[in-house]
């Protein structure tokens, strides 16, 4: 654990304000739900909780035949992180985080479709090369908590709209899961 030298006092209802810095940070959103632990030492962890992250073990199922049907990488993120992969290597994409384009696009509830190679790619998360094929957002409850999307593969195809409304389907399929 990282001291950030930042104290703050409880006040009379309780409640103690997270930093600005920090929230910014760890992207920490007004109304995101925060998980507290507590140890034997005294410590109180505040963690960012991931209802898709909940949801992991299952997507990953989930994305690993949508894979093997479709013959294209998928990711599958919560709203901050990647929270599986198939089809790709998990070392390159696991636990890393979304592209400030693909948040944009999450917080607008928009699909991407990847139609030309004079459109702008969208590169959906920090730090590798590989660019979304189609993205879709997961809503469950009128509330957006992810996304999930083909990834670029040496093949570099361009998809159709069947490929399109697979992946509109896969996302409104695990915002459903969420929902029960």
């Amino acid at each position: 654990m990282k001291a950030t030298g930042i104290v703050r006092r409880i006040d009379d209802l309780g409640r103690v304000v997270i930093p600005k810095e920090i929230r910014r940070t760890m992207r920490i959103r007004e109304g995101d739900p925060l998980e507290i632990y507590t140890d034997n030492d005294g410590e109180v962890i505040f963690k960012k909780y991931s209802p898709i992250g909940e949801l992991a073990s299952f997507a990953g199922q989930y994305a690993d035949v949508l894979s093997k049907t479709s013959g294209y990488p998928v990711v599958v993120c919560d709203r901050d992180h990647v929270v599986t992969v198939a089809g790709a290597p998990k070392k390159e994409l696991l636990e890393r985080r979304v592209s400030p384009m693909l948040e944009e696009l999450m917080q607008q509830r928009k699909p991407f479709l990847f139609e030309s190679q004079d459109q702008n790619k969208l590169n959906p998360v920090e730090g590798i090369d590989r660019y979304a094929l189609a993205q879709s957002p997961i809503v469950a409850s009128g509330d957006v908590y992810g996304s999930i999307m083909f990834l670029s593969d040496e093949k570099n195809e361009l998809l159709g709209e069947s490929d399109a409304k697979l992946i509109q389907t896969a996302a409104a399929f695990l915002g459903k899961q969420m929902e029960e």
